[in-house]
């Protein structure tokens, strides 16, 4: 490559505009290398500062500017997202901490109902209980126990206008949680459910007794309810 081949073959032209071949463009930058006083012929410094006041005029950065980042990368945002990465790591640890405290207590209160002894009953009170159908009650309607001494409390439940032969009954402590489900308790020729409970089996409190009626496929439908407080 010499003067007269980049004369003839518009080679400046060509590698400006990008049009030359690869091996062409490396063979005239070596030569530009080599020849430096060629580009002052060609008037390079001249089209390069023509090519900067055209984009100065038209409002567009130099080529080797860096390009302005969208706004989603800006520093603000960076920060914004840190902070919400730290925010959601404590609450995950509060939650996780929280949740191993319950259950450390849930293990300990089944523990100590496994391991808590009942108290003999020395007497026994036979008690009859009208349900309500028309909804649960916090408010007890009898209480048992108390006294100093267990009681073996003889529930008698009143079911005789039930349409129910067979009945479902769950026990919850109110406002604590569940405590047992007796089912296929059938009603006595009195219509009445028979419970028997010791009295020192449950924790004092108001407890709340859900009576279900069983039907002949096996579901179950509410019927009444019973709250009943002990004490001791």
């Amino acid at each position: 490559m010499d003067r007269d081949f980049i004369a003839r073959n518009q080679v400046v032209e060509r590698y400006l505009s990008g049009r030359l071949p690869l091996k062409g463009a490396t063979d005239f930058e070596r030569f530009c290398h080599e020849n430096p006083e060629l580009l002052d012929e060609m008037g390079l410094p001249e089209r390069v500062n023509a090519g900067l006041r055209l984009l100065e005029a038209s409002g567009k950065p130099e080529p080797w500017q860096e390009k302005a980042k969208p706004k989603w990368q800006g520093p603000e945002v960076t920060i914004g997202l840190a902070a919400g990465v730290v925010v959601l790591g404590l609450t995950l640890l509060m939650i996780g901490g929280n949740s191993a405290g319950k259950t450390r207590q849930i293990a300990g209160l089944k523990k100590q109902m496994l391991e808590q002894p009942l108290d003999p009953a020395t007497s026994t009170r036979e008690i009859r209980v009208l349900p309500s159908r028309s909804g649960a009650s916090n408010t007890p309607a009898i209480t048992v126990g108390g006294g100093g001494a267990a009681q073996l409390a003889d529930f008698k439940i009143d079911e005789s206008r039930s349409p129910f032969h067979t009945f479902r009954v769950t026990i919850d402590r109110i406002d604590q949680g569940r405590v047992a489900i007796i089912t296929n308790i059938a009603k006595d020729s009195n219509g009445n459910l028979r419970l028997a409970l010791n009295s020192s089996a449950l924790g004092p409190g108001a407890y709340q007794f859900t009576i279900e009626g069983i039907t002949w496929r096996g579901d179950t439908e509410p019927d009444s309810w019973v709250t009943i407080g002990v004490a001791h």
